[in-house]
């Protein structure tokens, strides 16, 4: 075979049009191995000599896309300093762009043998484990690019690619549970009609089906167990895993793009798929274990595990933090995606021991021109110490809100003390974000996410039911904050089921009117449920995917009004905090840009906020004062509008506030719907607030004049303009009548004193 030199850079396998240059970082490495396999898997073995930088790289001029290829490196297994070479096992590329089949978990795959840890396991794997593929890397974007929409006009929808589409009737069967059925038509139109803008896939890098779970029958379905960085999950392409997949999530891009609709990625650059030292050599430790992974100190056997799932990527090492920059850069030049939602965001922060958000990650992401500029999202915490790191990433960075998440729930769920909390969460939690610069869009509100139960299980259930898991119910999170509304899970008690459906739809107006951006969950905007288990990370079942056949169709018609809404109006989507002065304000003074209001329709004043005052409240936007500018400088105005909670387990009259804020009110939403028509209200007025309901208004001016169309009326029209112009005509004659006459007048006085 004939091998040429290559180049260092880029890392990987790279088809340039006429051959492939394979690059392959390893600073402990004696000898690298290129082993390129036939669909047989025999092997041609090329070993590499040339080495710059610790990269070890070769040309090969005749390989074309669709090539199968995997590494054997060679060194020193001695897991006691920190090393885990064999070369018995054929290793996955750390650069690998496609990916072909999956491994099964046979013995070979382990450098140890069962029941020994201190062994050496000396089988080959090649048969056993998954396989790098040469991809093209040309595609016809058709001008596409980055949409780059404003956070404040964000409204993301976060889903499984599986999930999403599976069940999908309009979804060709070979389409769903892949990238195609993401990008079908049907999918692209219910996400536009929910006014979502961006699509937050969960993990879509290539992962690792758990061994114990295939055990138990089950699946790793969220897919929170990355093995490469760069390729796309073989199993959600409908097309093939010997670089179809490639193509199929380009074209997935490419037609979200066109709707709208931008693309995140969830990724999980915390730890990879092969876990602690009993867990299998599928790539990283087989290349350099020490600069991959975060390893004890004083003891290299073992691994630093920050994640719960038995190691930690070694953000220390420049090559791990290359690897991960020239992942994202990859995603977002090659791929086009819009932005990334980064699992568990704190371990990469753990430079030494400590979060750090000065830390050379950090760093890193802000100097890159590129990753720079797309949407940067942190899951701020980890299972390590001092892992809840919520408002404390730096301002180039938004953070998932889990206190936002906390607050709305306890505060419709009727718990005590979340009055100045939910006051706080609803218009962009200030508190957490305000004092590093940033502006309400640092914070990615959801009530409902992947992990825990859903929208319509969160007022269904008052534990969780995780015995599907296989378990025993002992895992997921016991402290859901959530609310059965009087019975547990399925029931047939109407009053029941109409209070949960209130508060469902309290939940998502509360959610997508708040400051902020709002996440929904995919499939809560449809009622969907998952009988109670918070934690379906293994099922990848009916459980867990979206019964498009059952969906709640009001709740779709409801959310998508409630986004609607939102999207007309800038008031709910405000770029910059609100100012809330003068917090006391004299008589005659202006409103400001926000007021509280007690139940009597009077102000709230500061020491309202502490003395017990209940679970309903108030609050005006003032849409004349949004201290904000359009792209061309001028101030941007709204409606003022009135949104009024109440979370007690009793209706509330509410007294609506002084002509002063509005002369009428109409309605726009009512949770608890009990009529499809509303007259205007005057100032003044007592609306009845129902239990556990919200009601949001809109200033209103009083009915327009209506204004007659017809030939008849132009006629009159007409008739009217002839009159008025004839009393025109004949109002100046006698004008002109009495001047002149004024000017006779005049001129026989001046006579008169002349001739005197």
């Amino acid at each position: 075979m004939e091998v040429w030199p290559g180049t260092a850079y880029p890392l990987g396998a790279t088809f340039n049009g006429t051959g492939t240059n394979f690059a392959l970082f390893s600073e402990q490495a004696e000898k690298v191995e290129l082993c390129l396999l036939a669909d047989d898997l025999t092997e041609t073995r090329v070993e590499l000599t040339e080495v710059d930088g610790y990269v070890w790289h070769c040309y090969l001029p005749h390989i074309q896309p669709g090539q199968k290829y995997g590494y054997r490196v060679h060194g020193p297994y001695d897991p006691a300093n920190g090393n885990r070479f064999n070369a018995n096992k054929l290793l996955l590329d750390p650069y690998v762009k496609a990916v072909e089949g999956q491994i099964d978990w046979d013995p070979s795959l382990f450098s140890y043998e069962f029941g020994d840890p201190d062994s050496r396991n000396d089988d080959d794997s090649a048969k056993h484990t998954m396989h790098g593929v040469v991809i093209n890397p040309f595609f016809e974007w058709d001008g596409d690019r980055q949409l780059r929409i404003p956070y404040h006009e964000s409204v993301i929808y976060e889903a499984h690619v599986k999930g999403l589409t599976q069940l999908h009737p309009e979804v060709p069967e070979e389409q769903r549970g892949t990238y195609a059925g993401v990008a079908h038509p049907a999918v692209i139109e219910h996400l536009k009609k929910l006014g979502a803008t961006a699509i937050e896939l969960m993990p879509v890098h290539q992962f690792v089906n758990d061994g114990t779970l295939m055990e138990k029958g089950l699946n790793n379905y969220w897919g929170y167990n990355t093995i490469g960085f760069f390729a796309p999950q073989n199993t959600y392409s409908s097309a093939g895993d010997v670089g179809n997949q490639v193509q199929e999530f380009k074209a997935m891009v490419r037609d979200l793009h066109r709707a709208g609709i931008e693309v995140i990625l969830d990724v999980v650059y915390n730890h990879t798929a092969e876990g602690n030292h009993l867990g299998p050599n599928l790539s990283f430790k087989g290349i350099d274990n020490q600069a991959y992974y975060r390893l004890v100190d004083g003891d290299h056997k073992h691994y630093m595990d920050y994640t719960g799932t038995g190691n930690s990527l070694n953000v220390r090492h420049p090559h791990s933090l290359q690897l991960l920059m020239d992942s994202l850069r990859y995603w977002v030049t090659e791929m086009h995606v819009d932005g990334f939602r980064f699992d568990l965001a704190s371990t990469l922060a753990r430079e030494f021991y400590d979060v750090d958000k000065l830390s050379t990650f950090f760093e890193l992401i802000q100097q890159d021109p590129i990753v720079s500029q797309v949407k940067l999202i942190a899951e701020p915490w980890d299972v390590g110490p001092g892992g809840y790191q919520v408002g404390n990433f730096p301002p180039q960075w938004t953070e998932w809100n889990g206190k936002y998440r906390d607050t709305v729930r306890d505060f419709w769920r009727g718990e005590h003390a979340t009055l100045g909390e939910f006051a706080s969460r609803l218009t962009g939690s200030a508190d957490l974000y305000e004092s590093s610069a940033r502006r309400p869009v640092a914070s990615i509100n959801f009530v409902t996410a992947h992990d825990g139960f859903t929208m319509r299980d969160l007022v269904s259930y008052n534990e969780k039911h995780n015995d599907a898991n296989g378990e025993g119910n002992n895992d997921g999170e016991s402290h859901n904050r959530s609310w059965n509304c009087g019975a547990e899970g399925d029931t047939d008690d109407e009053k029941v089921l109409t209070l949960r459906a209130r508060q469902q739809r309290n939940f998502l107006a509360t959610l997508l009117l708040s400051q902020g951006v709002p996440m929904v969950l995919h499939g809560d905007e449809l009622g969907r449920t998952q009988q109670g288990n918070n934690n379906t990370y293994c099922q990848d079942s009916e459980l867990s995917w979206i019964h498009w056949d059952a969906m709640d169709q009001p709740l779709v018609e409801f959310t998508s009004f409630v986004n609607k809404l939102r999207h007309d109006h800038p008031t709910f989507r405000r770029s910059r905090f609100f100012d809330g002065r003068p917090v006391r304000r004299g008589e005659g003074e202006k409103l400001p840009d926000i007021v509280w209001l007690r139940t009597d329709g009077t102000e709230m004043l500061p020491e309202d906020w502490g003395n017990g005052f209940g679970r309903t409240i108030g609050v005006f936007y003032n849409g004349d004062g949004i201290q904000e500018k359009d792209f061309r400088g001028r101030r941007i105005t709204d409606d003022s509008f009135l949104m009024t909670f109440n979370a007690h387990d009793d209706s509330v009259d509410f007294l609506l506030p002084s002509e002063e804020y509005a002369q009428f009110w109409e309605v726009m939403i009512d949770t608890a719907a009990q009529a499809d028509d509303y007259e205007p209200l005057k100032a003044g007025a007592t609306i009845t607030l129902d239990a556990k309901s919200m009601v949001v208004l809109r200033a209103y001016s009083g009915p327009e004049a209506e204004v007659d169309v017809s030939a008849a009326a132009s006629l009159a029209s007409m008739a009217d303009h002839e009159e008025a112009q004839e009393e025109m005509v004949e109002a100046q004659t006698k004008a002109a009548e009495a001047s002149e006459a004024k000017a006779t007048a005049a001129s026989a006085t001046e006579e008169k004193a002349d001739g005197e």
